[in-house]
């Protein structure tokens, strides 16, 4: 048995100890005429397994099962068939584990890498090289993904075949998809907007601004979901926002103490109109999102010219602020900005 041992494997290139096995169980079947017991087979499950972790193909496998059999156990084919079946059921078994150990650390590493406590690496066996600078999108769909969503692997699939890079990772995370690429592959940002606006119905797209080194992701994957909560507040229309484009939102909420007292002295009195302030605050976004013009204003409202301009008026006598007046316009608008970040009227300042 030694020699065909040898003699199989030098010419398939299999290990001759994952071999010794199934020549026993052909030489067994040979003189008995049983097919093989299950001890039998669990060991030559185990035999396929370890096929897998050494990396030998399966068809390599096979083939030498194949040769073996054709040497030594003449007529036993139902034992020839039994035994390949067995090493195939262990070979899938050990490659199914490893892909479920993969997800498993890839999940885990998405987890410490959007946390800030993924290290160089990991990050590397995942095709992430943290020295340099990356961005983060973040989509949110209208009901929350879950982690493992198909989506996000076909999503990635995409933009690595089109940009043949293996620097971007996709992936669902708190019923978000998140996107991170580097900084110099902008296109990548585009891409994956464009899956999204493909396979979701209702979306919002956030995009953070790119940022240098392992806590680059972390701060632009907040950025991101930042900007599309601010644009929820804000009730702004843009299915896509840029944290770039909204700066000045975080520096206003940093000392809400200041932007109360702004709320409360420069709109407070529009709580005292006929109909509440609500209508008035619309007016002034709507005038201020038309840069001032009446008529589009008027159009984006679904009212008349003539009732922008009454509103106007109306806010004016009330606050003492008007909108044509480039000062007061700027501390109107910030007022009003800042109302909506406070969920004013809907909820009273404090």
């Amino acid at each position: 048995m030694d020699s065909v041992l040898a003699r199989v494997s030098e010419a398939t290139g299999v290990p001759a100890d994952l071999l010794g096995g199934f020549l026993s169980v052909l030489a067994a079947s040979a003189a008995t005429g049983r097919l093989p017991g299950r001890a039998d087979m669990d060991d030559l499950r185990e035999c396929g397994a370890l096929a897998a972790e050494r990396g030998i193909p399966l068809r390599v496998l096979a083939d030498a099962c194949l040769h073996a059999a054709e040497m030594t156990s003449g007529g036993a084919f139902g034992a020839v068939r039994r035994g390949i079946a067995a090493y195939i059921d262990g070979y899938e078994e050990a490659q199914r584990a490893a892909v479920r150990r993969e997800e498993e650390a890839r999940r885990l590493f998405i987890d410490d890498l959007l946390q800030g406590r993924a290290d160089a690496e990991r990050a590397e066996h995942f095709g992430l090289r943290l020295a340099g600078a990356y961005a983060v999108s973040v989509a949110k769909p209208g009901t929350p993904l879950e982690a493992g969503d198909p989506l996000a692997g076909k999503i990635e699939q995409a933009l690595v075949a089109r940009f043949g890079s293996h620097n971007i990772l996709v992936a669902a995370r708190d019923g978000l998809l998140v996107c991170a690429f580097p900084a110099g592959l902008t296109a990548a940002g585009g891409e994956f907007t464009h899956h999204v606006r493909s396979a979701l119905t209702t979306w919002r797209v956030g995009i953070g601004r790119p940022h240098q080194g392992p806590g680059g992701i972390v701060t632009s994957y907040r950025e991101a979901a930042g900007a599309i909560d601010l644009g929820e507040r804000l009730g702004l229309r843009a299915q896509v926002l840029k944290a770039a484009d909204l700066l000045v939102f975080p520096v206003l909420l940093r000392d809400r103490d200041a932007i109360v007292d702004l709320v409360s002295t420069v709109l407070g009195p529009l709580t005292s109109a006929r109909g509440g302030p609500e209508p008035l605050l619309e007016t002034l976004e709507a005038v201020f999102a038309a840069q001032g013009n009446h008529t589009a204003a008027a159009r984006r409202l679904g009212v008349s010219t003539r009732a922008i301009t009454y509103r106007l008026e109306r806010i004016r006598r009330l606050t003492g602020f008007s909108p044509s007046d480039p000062t007061q316009r700027f501390t109107l608008e910030t007022a009003v900005l800042g109302a909506r970040l406070l969920e004013w009227p809907a909820h009273p300042l404090s």
